[in-house]
């Protein structure tokens, strides 16, 4: 199935500014599992879009999309797993294309954060998120979805912005820390464009932007296996995107943790139109 339900003149991969990467995969999980099924449900709603970008005024499909074989989920742990999303990822940096990783829960965000690096030393990452996933270890591995931002920290600096649920440990981690980790509240999103600014001055270069849908409060996606109130809106998270996408080179991104519900397609459709619009910021002529 192919993102958009493109026709292959415009899915091709050797034609392709961007390939999209399905990764089913949710062993971690530890509320409500389900984001196995999150890639399969946004590539079915991308098939209902409409594929001229009112926003942006223009067509991001014609820069090419191609749809990649899903990585095949590994049952025998997390950190393999993050080892096969890293060589899929090297694969399409290497083709110098754009990767989109559709989760699939958040762990599987950490193979694609070191393949960039590599290729992209300078990396910084964005992570808009509901949870600060800053623990060392969570329930005996240090891979699982909650120790994704501590794991990013490790290779390079982390911008955080929706943030509004973490352990004791973690806060204390936040107030230790040198510099590496920036986080902001979904308060301080959700309080203006100024806010917005003041986050996306701190991004520039080569970046990476992970997105778990949870940053959004649960009225506009139920859809997630840890719903948070008090969340950022689409308005707050679109304007993020686009001033991020000013001022930086986004060298890949992905969209994780969607948990489909039964029977209510707005979450999917949402998730979509987010991966699309996201591709639309990266074609965007610089300034724009």
């Amino acid at each position: 199935m192919n993102f958009g339900g493109l026709e292959p003149e415009f899915s091709t991969l050797e034609q392709s500014a961007f390939v999209v990467i399905p990764v089913p995969y949710d062993l971690t999980s530890t509320y409500q599992s389900g984001s196995r099924r999150g890639p399969l449900a946004i590539l079915e709603a991308s098939g209902n879009m409409e594929l001229y970008d009112e926003e942006l005024d223009r067509e991001t499909y014609r820069a090419g999309i191609y749809t990649a074989p899903a990585v095949e989920a590994d049952a025998s742990g997390p950190e393999s797993m993050v080892l096969a999303v890293r060589e899929r990822v090297k694969e399409v940096l290497d083709l110098d294309k754009i990767p989109v990783l559709l989760g699939g829960e958040h762990s599987i965000s950490l193979g694609a954060v070191q393949a960039i690096q590599r290729k992209y030393p300078g990396l910084r990452v964005l992570q808009l998120d509901a949870h600060a996933d800053l623990r060392d270890a969570y329930q005996g591995t240090p891979y699982s979805h909650a120790c994704i931002a501590r794991r990013i920290v490790e290779i390079c600096p982390l911008v955080q912005a929706g943030i509004r649920s973490m352990s004791a440990a973690e806060a204390q981690y936040l107030k230790k820390d040198e510099g590496v980790v920036r986080s902001f509240s979904a308060d301080f999103v959700m309080a203006g464009d100024e806010n917005l600014d003041r986050i996306s001055e701190l991004l520039e270069g080569d970046i990476y932007i992970t997105v778990d849908l949870d940053a959004l409060d649960p009225a506009f996606m139920p859809a997630t296996g840890t719903p948070e109130p008090g969340g950022i809106d689409w308005k707050a998270l679109t304007g993020l995107l686009r001033r991020v996408s000013r001022r930086a080179r986004i060298r890949g991104f992905d969209v994780v943790e969607l948990s489909p519900l039964p029977g209510l397609v707005a979450p999917d459709f949402l998730a979509a139109k987010l991966v699309y619009r996201m591709m639309g910021y990266v074609c965007l002529p610089a300034g724009r």
